[in-house]
């Protein structure tokens, strides 16, 4: 008789050889398929994958929501469980989701807590800033939304909800030089998606996003905690801030001159 839980887990990729190998272990030995959708990695990320026993779909890339609806009609089981392949799930969190299945959850949708882990770290500090979203869901209560940007679970009207305790290991840097590459790819899609929905951006929040977000990372998100390297991390996060009403700002002058121009 099988000991793993009727759950379908499910990972989106693209060139994260280095990374997935500990999203798809923290996951196989307890559920019942891992599935990883890979928008064309040039890496061996799906060789990695395939070898610890998870199922690889292709399927171009046209968005974060997007990808992952795509994941979840791969997945064949009522339950779901996401996370991405720079995530691990802890043991007290495997632990505390196994305990759900006894013999079924009680709620239709969970929170989980992912929480930063930094390159020199094995795992979270415990004052580690972290985040909640909606990663353990039955299907049927919900699922992720189309945005390009913000990959997040709706759930439907009178789907209950609740929070677990465990946390998600989140590895999101490789290295400095990797976390400014990423936010600038990153950075141009958030101004499209603020163009798509016509959002207006003042001067008053060009000039103070950084000092806010310097101090909402080094104060608000216990940065002071890790000693020189919360003031590194700091200023990569106001700059990370900026740079996206930079470009919105950019694109405002650009469209003012052209409509002048006629």
């Amino acid at each position: 008789m099988s000991t793993k839980l009727p759950i379908s887990a499910f990972i989106i990729s693209q060139n994260e050889e280095d990374r997935i190998l500990k999203a798809i272990n923290s996951l196989k030995s307890w559920v019942d398929e891992v599935i990883v959708v890979d928008s064309g990695s040039t890496d061996k990320t799906v060789e990695v994958a395939e070898n610890a026993g998870a199922k690889v779909i292709y399927n171009k890339w046209n968005g974060y929501g997007e990808q992952k609806r795509f994941a979840e009609d791969q997945c064949q089981n009522t339950w779901l469980l996401n996370i991405d392949a720079d995530e691990e799930i802890t043991p007290a969190l495997a632990i505390e989701i196994k305990n759900l299945f006894q013999p079924v959850p009680q709620h239709d949708i969970f929170k989980v807590h992912i929480v930063d882990v930094f390159p020199h770290e094995k795992t979270a500090k415990p004052w580690a800033y972290g985040y909640w979203q909606y990663r353990l869901y039955n299907r049927e209560k919900g699922r992720f939304s189309t945005s390009s940007v913000h990959d997040t679970v709706r759930p439907n009207e009178g789907a209950v909800t609740s929070k677990l305790k465990g946390k998600v290991d989140h590895r999101s840097q490789r290295s400095i030089q990797f976390a400014v590459e990423k936010l600038n790819r990153y950075s141009d899609m958030q101004v499209r998606d603020m163009i798509s929905r016509g959002r207006q951006v003042s001067k008053f929040r060009l000039l103070s996003e950084f000092p806010i977000s310097f101090l909402k990372s080094y104060i608000l998100r216990r940065g002071f905690l890790y000693g020189l390297w919360g003031v590194v991390d700091a200023h990569n996060y106001a700059y990370s801030r900026f740079i996206r009403l930079a470009k919105f700002y950019q694109y405002q002058l650009i469209e003012k001159a052209k409509r002048s121009n006629r």
